[in-house]
């Protein structure tokens, strides 16, 4: 009978110590929103399109295609680890580039705060 008691008091102890009630790294994250622009993403398009100063070799050619981007926006509505993911090349990547730096995003919403979040873009190009 001592045998089972310590065996039951061995196994509660050992489930006990291993419980995760309340561990915060496992709760449910809820987003709220993700990084936006606050003109709407047309806006940001267009704004891009026309708005960016294009190479002359890139005006030449008559470049035209997609600028792919992945960035940070920070809690404070700044963007930041700016990656070309993809692009046409002639310098028009790196303008459009400098563009999104300038600009500022309505952070993302993570259960009711403001957080960083890494978001990606692709931007349409012309060359004109």
């Amino acid at each position: 009978m001592k045998q089972y008691a310590m065996m039951f008091s061995f196994i509660f102890f050992a489930l006990a110590g291993f419980s995760q009630t309340a561990d915060p790294q496992n709760r449910k994250v809820i987003t709220d929103s993700e990084p936006a622009y606050p003109k709407g993403e047309q806006a940001l398009y267009t704004e891009v399109m026309y708005t960016i100063n294009y190479p002359e070799e890139a005006k030449k050619k008559f470049v035209q295609g997609e600028v792919t981007l992945s960035f940070d926006v920070k809690p404070d509505s700044t963007v930041a680890n700016i990656i070309i993911i993809s692009g046409v090349g002639n310098g028009v990547d790196e303008e459009v580039k400098k563009y999104i730096e300038k600009l500022k995003f309505a952070p993302a919403v993570q259960n009711g705060r403001t957080v960083k979040m890494n978001t990606m873009y692709t931007f349409p190009v012309k060359a004109h």
